[in-house]
Order: structure tokens, then sequence, then C-alpha cells
């Protein structure tokens, strides 16, 4: 059974941090990209970063530009999302999510493998 668990997430004031992680098991992810989402009540699923396979190329939502930072383990099949300077709007679920491209991609779409979401909520 293929499954990406997300951990991390919590209660944070405004400025401060959070790392999630994400942790696959069942299959290797190690020629795929990955990335991370998030959604938070009435509002559609959003990009937030994505990691190519090699974890040499990255991709940010511009709303989270130079305060999140993705990584992957060597043996890619971890992966983490390194949260700065977070804001009240940051506040959703965060998912992992792993595509069979190794490619970065941006679409959740194209993305076949996610896990159950972890919460993130950033107090004023």
């Amino acid at each position: 059974q293929v499954r990406l668990v997300e951990s991390g997430g919590g209660l944070v004031q405004a400025g401060g941090s959070l790392r999630l992680s994400c942790v696959a098991s069942g299959r290797t992810f190690s020629t795929s990209s990955m990335g991370w989402f998030r959604q938070s009540p009435g509002k559609e699923r959003e990009f937030v970063a994505a990691i190519s396979w090699t974890g040499r190329t990255t991709n940010y939502a511009d709303s989270v530009k130079g305060r999140f930072t993705i990584s992957r383990g060597y043996d890619k099949n971890t992966m983490s999302l390194q949260m700065n300077s977070l804001k009240p709007e940051d506040t959703a679920v965060y998912y992992c999510a792993a595509a069979d491209s190794g490619v970065v991609v941006i679409s959740p779409a194209e993305y076949g493998y996610w896990g159950q979401g972890t919460q993130v909520t950033v107090s004023s």
C-alpha cells in the first residue's frame, strides 16, 4: 500500500516557524517529483512548492517565495517544508504529494499520490 504521511503541523504565532515532514512508504519515489499543497475552508487546493526527483530544481508559489523552503532526503522518499515568517493567511491543511513525473509540476492533477494532510494554524 502506497502511503504518504505528513507531520509537523500545529499552532504557531504569526512570524514564527514550522517544519513539515512527509514520509513515503509502499514504494520508492526516488525518481518522482514531489510537492506541497494547501487548502483552507471554502477555497480550492493551491500549490505551495514542488521539487524535482533530483532535488535540484524547485518551484514556489509567489505567496511563499522567500519564506518557505522545500527539500527532500537523499533516499528521495522523505520531504520537508521549512516555513518561516508565517502569516495568518498561511493557515490551511497542508498536503504532501508525489507525481509520476520526475520534473517539477504544479498542478494537483499531475500528482497521483497524496497524504491525508496536516493542519497549520497561524494566529495573529
